[in-house]
């Protein structure tokens, strides 16, 4: 029996170890590879592209850290313009701005330079006018002096011709040159009784007595001009001994140095001492005159403009001063009658030949800080005398 069972567990394990021998090699963890085996690195990256920045790109152009400029608001409001210049000059720039800048109205006063520099004095703690444009800068100086403009440093500065002589010397200056023009003698064509004068002296002649139109100093920059330059020519005590004879021989003191133009044009007067593009535009205008220039050499004037101190309208009276030194502005003069030199590097004088006469050398420092001494002296003594012959 026992021999029975030792078979039957010989031929079992037997079995066992048939069927173990038969079975199938046992698969591998990782199935072998039927193409080239896979990367180490991360599956959704290939090889050949480039690693993804760790930040993910934007899809639109960064905001900038500073907001972009704003455009800036349109002009608007009124801008007090004190004007020196020929009324049809004053009203032609009034029109022209207004049209470059329709939100602002001008509202302009017109009085001549010696009445302007006395206009801004009385109304110093309480100015009236936002800027000042045109009349000799004689006029400037003594405002200046006086503490009456606003300093104003432009970029356009550096477009004036001539610096030394048009631009106030500061570093901010206070006021800049626009125009320039000549002193002439305008003389009446009608008349035969009289040639024209071509030098100084010919104005004390004796047959020039009760013919002579001029302006008075006080009032007008055109014969401040005439006054200083005579006393810059022969000095001041032989100067003052000329003017006394030249006051003797005229016959009318105008307000405004521009109206001896009519006067001699309408034949009140045979000889007017005026700024050269004044007569040019009463020739132009069919009066009958004739332009000489004195032989000697004439004075002349560089036309200023400034920022009146304590102006309520400061933003508009710095948008004038700017358009006023455009050079395409200063050639509209031209539009209005006015025949004055220009300033501005480009800029096309109406009439060179003006500027193309002897001048002297016009201390414009001189004549502006004597400016109250020399027109005080010019009406207590000499204008008065006259008035009284």
């Amino acid at each position: 029996m026992r021999s029975k069972l030792l078979v039957v567990l010989a031929l079992t394990a037997l079995a066992v170890f048939a069927i173990a021998c038969a079975a199938p090699t046992p698969v591998p963890t990782a199935a072998p590879p039927t193409a080239a085996p896979a990367p180490t690195l991360v599956p959704a990256t290939k090889p050949t592209d480039a690693p993804k920045p760790t930040v993910a790109a934007p899809t639109a152009a960064p905001a900038p850290t500073v907001a972009p400029t704003a455009v800036p608001a349109p002009l608007k409001g009124e801008l007090s313009l004190l004007c020196t210049p020929q009324p049809e000059w004053c009203e032609g720039m009034k029109k022209e701005f207004e049209t470059k800048y329709p939100g602002v109205t001008v509202n302009y006063v017109r009085l001549s330079s010696g009445e302007s520099l006395t206009r801004l004095r009385n109304e110093k703690a309480n100015p009236q006018f936002d800027i000042w444009w045109g009349g000799p800068i004689d006029s400037f100086i003594a405002a200046k002096k006086e503490g009456l403009l606003e300093p104003y440093k432009s970029a356009a500065h550096a477009n004036i011709i001539d610096p030394k002589l048009m631009l106030d010397t500061d570093a901010t200056p206070q006021w800049t040159g626009i125009y320039v023009g000549s002193l002439g003698f305008a003389t009446n064509t009608k008349q035969t009784a009289l040639k024209a004068p071509e030098s100084l002296e010919d104005l004390i002649k004796p047959e020039y007595k009760g013919q002579i139109v001029i302006a008075h100093p006080a009032s007008s920059g055109t014969s401040y001009t005439f006054v200083c330059t005579i006393l810059q020519i022969k000095g001041e005590k032989d100067g003052w001994e000329y003017l006394k004879k030249f006051a003797q021989n005229v016959l009318t003191w105008t307000k405004s140095g521009q109206a001896p133009v009519n006067n001699v044009g309408k034949g009140e007067g045979v000889v007017g001492v005026v700024f050269s593009h004044d007569i040019v535009a009463g020739i132009e205008q069919g009066l009958p005159m004739k332009l000489t220039f004195p032989s000697e050499g004439t004075g002349y004037e560089i036309g200023g403009m400034g920022i009146v101190k304590g102006a309520k309208n400061l933003a508009l009276a710095k948008a004038w001063y700017e358009w006023a030194l455009e050079a395409k502005t200063q050639e509209l003069g031209k539009k209005y009658n006015a025949y004055q030199g220009l300033t501005i590097k480009g800029a096309q004088p109406p009439k060179p030949e003006l500027l193309q006469v002897k001048l002297i050398n016009y201390n414009f420092d001189y004549c502006g800080d004597n400016k109250k001494t020399f027109v005080d002296k010019f009406s207590n003594e000499l204008a008065a005398a006259s008035l009284a012959k």
